[in-house]
This record gives C-alpha cells, sequence and structure tokens, in this order.
C-alpha cells in the first residue's frame, strides 16, 4: 500500500518544527530522508506513524487517512500494517530474544513460533532466541529489533536512525540484514538517517530542510 503526505506540518504554538511536507511512498521503494540534526526529522516520522498529532496536511496509508483516526484505531492500524525499528533498539530485556521478536504476533492474537524462528534464522540470530538482551551486542539487538518490525508482515517500515549506536562495520551489516528483509517482504521502507552510508542504500534520497522535502 503506498503512503503520501500532503502539505504536512507540525508546529509548538508559534514555532514550526516541519512544514510543507509532500511525499508518497510506494510498496517496495526505499526512501531516505535525511538533514540537519534538528530539522524534525524524527518528528516527522513519528507522525508518518500517527504516535504523534501534526498540524496540518493529511497522511493516508492505502485507503485510510490516518487523521481520521482516534487513538485506538490509530494503534490498531499500527499493529496491522506498521513495523517501526529505533536506535535505541527499545527491546524488553525481561523477555528472552524470540519473545520480543514475535511480540507483534502475540498482541495481533496470532503467536507463530515457526515465523518467529524463520525471522531470527533470517536476520542471522537462529540459535539465540533463548538469549536475554543482555546478553547480545548492540549490532545483534538492532538485528532482534528488525526482526521483530518484520515478523507480522508490515507493509511499511519506518526506521529512525538504526544505525546511529553502531560502529561502521556493524551498522554495514545491520543496513545488509534490513534491506534484504525490506526486499524480500516486498515491504516500503521510509528511513531517517545522518548516515550517507545508509541513505546512499536508498531508492531515493530526500533532504528534509525548514520549507519542506525536496530531492538532494
Amino acid at each position: 500500500m503506498r503512503l503520501t503526505a500532503q502539505g504536512l506540518g507540525k508546529r509548538y504554538g508559534d514555532t514550526a518544527v516541519f512544514q510543507g511536507v509532500d511525499l508518497c511512498v510506494e510498496p517496495g521503494e526505499f526512501l531516505a530522508i535525511v538533514g540537519e540534526s534538528g530539522v524534525g526529522k524524527s518528528s516527522l516520522l513519528n507522525c508518518l506513524a500517527a504516535l504523534d498529532d501534526w498540524s496540518e496536511g493529511r497522511i493516508v496509508h492505502g485507503e485510510t487517512d490516518l487523521g481520521a483516526l482516534n487513538d485506538s484505531q490509530r494503534a490498531h492500524w499500527r499493529r496491522a500494517h506498521l513495523g517501526f525499528v529505533f536506535q535505541a533498539f527499545h527491546v524488553l530485556p525481561h523477555l528472552d530474544v524470540a519473545q520480543n521478536v514475535g511480540l507483534p504476533l502475540l498482541l495481533l492474537g496470532r503467536p507463530d513460533a515457526a515465523r518467529v524462528q524463520q525471522m531470527l534464522d533470517a536476520v542471522g540470530l537462529g540459535g539465540l532466541g533463548a538469549r536475554l538482551p543482555a546478553e547480545l551486542s548492540g549490532g545483534q539487538l538492532q538485528r532482534v529489533a528488525i526482526a521483530r518490525a518484520l515478523v507480522h508482515r508490515p507493509a511499511l517500515l519506518l526506521a529512525d536512525e538504526p544505525t546511529g549506536n553502531l560502529d561502521p562495520a556493524t551498522a554495514a551489516q545491520v543496513m545488509d540484514v534490513l534491506t534484504q528483509q525490506v526486499r524480500d517482504s516486498g515491504a516500503a521502507l521510509l528511513l531517517v538517517t545522518h548516515s550517507q552510508a545508509a541513505a546512499a542504500r536508498a531508492d531515493r534520497v530526500l533532504l528534509l530542510t525548514a520549507n519542506g522535502l525536496r530531492p538532494t
């Protein structure tokens, strides 16, 4: 399903976080958004995930106008259609790796141990399902986050600086996993990043400025 934003803007009082954002991400496309610190990249991603409210414009995913949904409906939309990869991993420390990856399926009421194992194998963590997050490296934790984001086969994947806490070699490995899994699943991927190496892998790169998005 296509994700579109039209005239999207967010303000705090009289201060614009971002404004005039128009974008379209097609199924199977990898779009990267770059820009200076403080320009609103993460805020934009949170709005596109319907995790935060926006001040103006529209966001439509497929036939669903996200602005017309209430909080409960937005939560159900995210569970069914969205995967999110965070810079800080956000794995649950008291759950083992397999339980962390399987959480989206559990929330949807369709637990599937075979699918969890399939995703662990796909991201190179096949033998680590019983380990706790504290036993893993940063690169392994980000692979857990990628597997969790994709386990329920979402149509849309959003990634917020997924390599920001990793050394260059590990970052490259994580981007290999992320891009391969997205290609295999056909999901649309929208990545915000400071990393030129990560952005270079995208089909398109857009620069977020005070006046909206433009090609780099």
